[in-house]
């Protein structure tokens, strides 16, 4: 019934194989089917010079059918599925994060820029107050220097001065008019001379010593007794003001008393005495003047 030989081109040895053909959809089956029909009965279409060759063998039928008739393969397909809120949600917070890094890098970068600035403002203070400090103490140093070289000029001065002067051994006790002598005067003993004039007038150590007693005594009001080198004691009485203490080393010439006219006085004047050996009470008219001083 074929007018040619089915030839084979498949691996198997069929005209078309599962291995050879494409997919087969349902209108190729329906084709192959009827060529197959067609075939079957002696159907014969065309010119005369033309033979029909079948379709596909029934072979070829079957697994059009089975294939045409089997489920498409589903195909995968990836789906995004888009939250509104949620999206919104990390939208915001991503947003937020980024806001505050902001703010945190813009409150640090404020923080070192004032930090810096506070740091400027105390250097400029330190500095400024070492300068002040270093001025203030230039200015005292020199201040201390111009009275340094005052000191040096008065200690000089004062050196000069005593080397100019004579060196006083015995002074005159005060000066003024003497009234009385040593001896009997009014039925008692008068121990001493008396030197008047205005109360104030300075009082002078005799001689170089060591005040034994200062302040009140009896007759005298108030007095002042120096002792000597020698051990002999000079008295100064009826003072007015008294300007030493006891046991207060005194030069000859040196003021300790001003006259008075305190205790048994007629006036303001100076009781002076001697006393050799400290005890034995001599007329200091030749005491002074074995010494060069005349009442």
């Amino acid at each position: 019934m074929f007018s040619t030989s089915p030839r084979t081109t498949g691996k198997n040895g069929s005209h078309r194989v599962e291995d050879d053909k494409p997919q087969v959809t349902s209108k190729i089956a329906a084709v192959v089917a009827f060529g197959t029909l067609t075939a079957g009965v002696g159907v014969v279409t065309g010119s005369a010079d033309t033979p029909i060759s079948p379709l596909a063998a029934s072979t070829d039928l079957a697994i059009a059918l089975a294939e045409s008739s089997a489920p498409e393969p589903q195909s995968i397909q990836t789906r995004h599925v888009i939250e509104p809120g949620l999206e919104t949600a990390k939208l915001m917070r991503s947003e937020g994060l980024f806001v505050r890094r902001h703010i945190d890098q813009s409150i640090k970068h404020a923080s070192d820029g004032y930090a810096a600035r506070q740091a400027e403002i105390k250097r400029q203070k330190d500095a400024e107050d070492a300068r002040i400090a270093a001025e203030q103490a230039a200015a005292q140093a020199e201040k201390d220097r111009i009275a340094a070289d005052e000191a040096e000029k008065a200690r000089v001065a004062a050196e000069q001065e005593a080397a100019r002067r004579p060196v006083v051994t015995v002074a005159k006790p005060a000066q003024g008019t003497f009234t009385s002598g040593f001896g009997s005067r009014w039925g008692t003993t008068h121990f001493g001379v008396d030197i008047a004039n205005s109360i104030g007038t300075p009082i002078l150590s005799a001689m170089e010593g060591v005040v034994v007693e200062a302040g009140p005594a009896s007759g005298f009001g108030l007095w002042v007794r120096v002792q000597h080198g020698d051990g002999t004691i000079t008295v100064y009485g009826h003072v007015n003001e008294i300007l030493v203490s006891q046991g207060q080393h005194v030069g000859a010439g040196q003021q300790i008393a001003t006259m008075g006219n305190r205790g048994q006085s007629t006036g303001p004047h100076l009781h002076f005495e001697v006393w050799i050996g400290g005890s034995q009470k001599i007329d200091p008219i030749g005491w002074l003047g074995e010494r060069g001083i005349s009442l």
